[in-house]
């Protein structure tokens, strides 16, 4: 056991899966000789080699493409895209090729992929190094899409995610990375800074894709969220006072939907807090499920707290993402209804 940063367990699950296995390969741009814009791979090469993590072509689409033939003919990729803003040029491959392999194959062949990417904000990084796109991957049948809040679940989601014989996203909340977030943003933002974040167990360990987590217990709302607004949400609550149940759900596909059901059938009101745009963002599908499994249990309206329907604003950044506040008025509003 040791105390890691996310970037750090990230790092350790992939050196993990590569002396466990090696069809397991690493590759990005950057992701060889440099170990990665934030550093995630850094000191892979120079331990496995340039054969199996090595540096690409400025091309997302080259990746993914080739990375969706080696899991088809027996290996298992782990690309890593600099940041989801820029896998558009991928999308046709992961949704067309790596996702559809399986079923238009009957089986013949199957896809073990792991696309990795830094999303969201919390850097400063404006519009183009800032986007939340996970409602973009949920849509797509055969992919799973993961989103870790904590170093601890950032190793074993991702080892699972490399074992798993389907294409999985693995979407790493930038602002996670390298320095603790009590839900605030009244902190110096240092990408490059090393603090210590949780406790990761050395060696080999998964977490189960498709089980969420109750990070805090409540009876009076429920909280649904995942990646950094889990911590926004545990500070909301902690500041109002609110007894809120506070659901990581870790996987949204495949989703918990049995957790989900059980604590809002419980509390009677639910919240969903994300940070990507609130139309069309993966809220509108948690909101969904809610109203039609849960409909008879429900004492209010179900609310959702998210980003801006606008292109992120470097200058507005703080106002953009949900913080405490947001959110506690959200908890409260749906407490009175």
């Amino acid at each position: 056991m040791a105390s890691r940063t996310m970037i750090e367990a990230i790092r350790d699950a992939m050196d993990v899966m590569m002396e466990r296995d090696d069809d397991v390969v690493v590759f990005g741009e950057d992701a060889g000789f440099f170990g990665g814009v934030f550093r995630a791979t850094q000191g892979l090469q120079a331990k496995y080699g340039t054969r199996r993590c090595f540096d690409t072509p400025i091309s997302e689409l080259g990746i993914v493409g080739a990375a969706v033939g080696m899991a088809a003919y027996g290996l298992r990729p782990c690309v890593e895209i600099q940041f989801a803003d820029y896998m558009y040029p991928a999308y046709d491959q992961i949704v067309s090729e790596a996702a559809r392999l399986r079923y238009r194959s009957n089986g013949q062949f199957t896809c073990p992929l792991v696309v990795r990417m830094p999303t969201g904000g919390g850097i400063f990084g404006g519009q183009t190094h800032s986007q939340s796109p996970e409602a973009l991957f949920t849509h797509v049948c055969g992919l799973k899409t993961v989103v870790p809040s904590n170093p601890y679940d950032a190793k074993g989601l991702l080892i699972a995610a490399i074992e798993d014989p389907d294409p999985v996203i693995f979407l790493e909340p930038k602002r996670l990375y390298n320095g603790p977030f009590d839900g605030h943003h009244d902190r110096p933002v240092t990408p490059w800074s090393n603090h210590e974040l949780g406790e990761v167990p050395d060696g080999h360990y998964a977490v189960p894709l498709g089980a969420s987590a109750i990070r805090r217990e409540g009876a009076a709302l429920t909280i649904l969220t995942y990646g950094t607004m889990v911590h926004v949400a545990m500070a909301a609550a902690a500041e109002t006072g609110i007894d809120a149940e506070i659901i990581d759900l870790r996987t949204l596909l495949p989703l918990d939907l049995d957790a989900i059901q059980a604590s809002v059938r419980k509390t009677g009101r639910c919240v969903i807090v994300h940070e990507a745009t609130l139309t069309s963002g993966f809220g509108a599908e948690l909101s969904a499920l809610v109203q039609e499994t849960c409909f008879y249990h429900l004492e209010a309206p179900v609310a959702r707290v998210a980003g801006w329907d606008t292109p992120y604003p470097h200058a507005q950044e703080w106002d953009y993402f949900p913080d405490p506040e947001r959110v506690g008025r959200a908890l409260l509003e749906t407490i009175a209804a």
